[in-house]
């Protein structure tokens, strides 16, 4: 099962730089963004979240993102989308980071959750 990733951030620059981290311990993992507006301002996009979705060649999505209204958005894209999307409400960059790193060393998902919830947001 390949697994793929999708951040959605507020910021465009936000995403690609939180992607750019991740390829570094990730070289293999796909990983597509969802940042900012469809006008390029702070804020999410429905219509970003699933050109992402949909650009990610993975069958299953773990999704990561930054603040609240990115969830809701996320959360529409995930009722629009076939694929399996595991939405994470955890600390963004940290459990991004790891998520990638098992998922490129070849961990199962349900190895994946348990190593992320430490970092879930209470």
């Amino acid at each position: 099962m390949a697994i793929g990733i999708v951040i959605v951030s507020h910021v465009a620059e936000i995403a690609a730089g939180l992607k750019r981290l991740v390829k570094e311990v990730a070289a293999d993992v796909p990983i597509t963004t969802a940042g900012g507006t469809d006008d390029g301002g702070v804020g999410t996009s429905f219509e970003k979240i699933m050109k992402a979705f949909e650009e990610n060649p993975a069958e299953t999505i773990l999704a990561f993102y930054d603040l609240g209204s990115a969830k809701m958005n996320l959360e529409m894209a995930m009722e629009m989308t076939e694929k399996e999307v595991k939405l994470y409400d955890t600390a963004m960059i940290e459990s991004c980071y790891t998520a990638a790193a098992l998922a490129q060393a070849g961990v199962e998902l349900d190895a994946i959750d348990q190593q992320l919830k430490p970092l879930k947001v209470k």
